[in-house]
């Protein structure tokens, strides 16, 4: 079974649009598939078009969120709802060709567990989202070590038992591909198409660049020290312990060969500062090592995921 995740934001336009598509592009696949549509507190009549596509097709569904929440939630909730063992997400504004879905499910055959979409000739503003879309995959890529041309590209393929262990939160979706390959997934990218878009306005702007800065910091943490986050923190208090140090033997060569007072050089203030940095910093690690130990043990969560087994029956509480 394919579940198709499709969140939707003021897509009255584009939405039957993208529903006549799909009821011709998914039944070529030859596999059973259902349709989730995502109605993430739309104000248009976005709501109506989705119950006109799910009464129209038996394999469509619809669910409507109280409010905007956002894509990384609406796409959680479909997520949440989705049955098949393979989802597929798209964007619900005609940029994503569906026809490129049988694309990313032949590469999930050759033994990959998820597949990124890249735009390669993608059809948008040069200036304001492609040349910040180039500068910020690039960055991601240096950062995290996960080599993808276009993480923001919403055409993606995921196998649900690597999906299911993947938790997000504020605009996280981005960085499924890289969560999933903390998880231990094979990741593979392919070229798709990409349309320019024919109803409505994006829901992106430059702001966008900050948010993923933002993203990004967390991302870096969680990949290199979710685990132990006392090496960041103690880290920064050892720098900054040697810091303190390394200003006080200033202060004291000042004072016993240039012959200057502690209080006619800021040299003692900036070691007792220093000095204080760094027992802040122990001590955030100590209480980080203690959150961390509360997360996994409160809820009989394991610091491993198991992908199978060979002759070994599985305990009834494993993961």
């Amino acid at each position: 079974m394919i579940s198709v995740v499709i969140p939707l934001h003021n897509e009255e336009l584009n939405l039957p649009l993208l529903a006549a598509k799909l009821a011709t592009a998914l039944p070529r696949l030859g596999r059973p598939y259902e349709v989730i549509f995502v109605n993430d507190g739309s104000t248009d009549a976005t709501g109506a078009a989705i119950a006109a596509a799910t009464a129209a097709h038996p394999n469509f569904r619809g669910i409507h969120l109280r409010r905007n929440y956002g894509q990384t939630t609406a796409l959680v909730a479909g997520f949440h709802h989705a049955t098949g063992d393979v989802i597929v997400t798209l964007d619900g504004d005609m940029q994503n060709d569906p026809d490129d879905i049988a694309m990313l499910l032949a590469k999930l055959d050759e033994g990959f567990d998820v597949v990124s979409g890249w735009r390669s000739d993608r059809q948008d503003n040069a200036i304001k989202r492609n040349l910040p879309s180039v500068l910020a995959n690039r960055l991601i890529s240096a950062t995290t070590g996960v080599k993808l041309h276009d993480f923001g590209c919403s055409l993606k393929a995921y196998r649900k038992n690597i999906i299911r262990h993947v938790h997000l939160y504020g605009e996280m979706h981005r960085f499924i591909p890289i969560y999933s390959v903390l998880s231990g997934a094979r990741l593979a990218e392919v070229p798709v198409r990409h349309q320019a878009r024919l109803h409505g306005t994006s829901k992106y702007g430059l702001e966008r660049v900050f948010k993923v800065l933002c993203d990004l910091s967390v991302v870096w943490f969680l990949q290199r020290y979710s685990q132990k986050p006392m090496y960041l923190f103690g880290g920064c208090g050892i720098v900054s312990f040697a810091g303190s140090v390394g200003a006080a033997l200033w202060a004291f060569y000042e004072k016993f060969f240039h012959h200057k007072s502690f209080i006619e050089t800021p040299l003692p203030l900036v070691s007792g500062t220093l000095f204080l940095v760094a027992v802040l910093c122990v001590l955030m690690g100590l209480l980080a090592e203690l959150s961390i130990r509360i997360y996994h043990e409160s809820q009989d969560k394991p610091t491993y995921l198991i992908d199978r087994t060979d002759n070994l029956k599985p305990r009834a509480d494993a993961i």
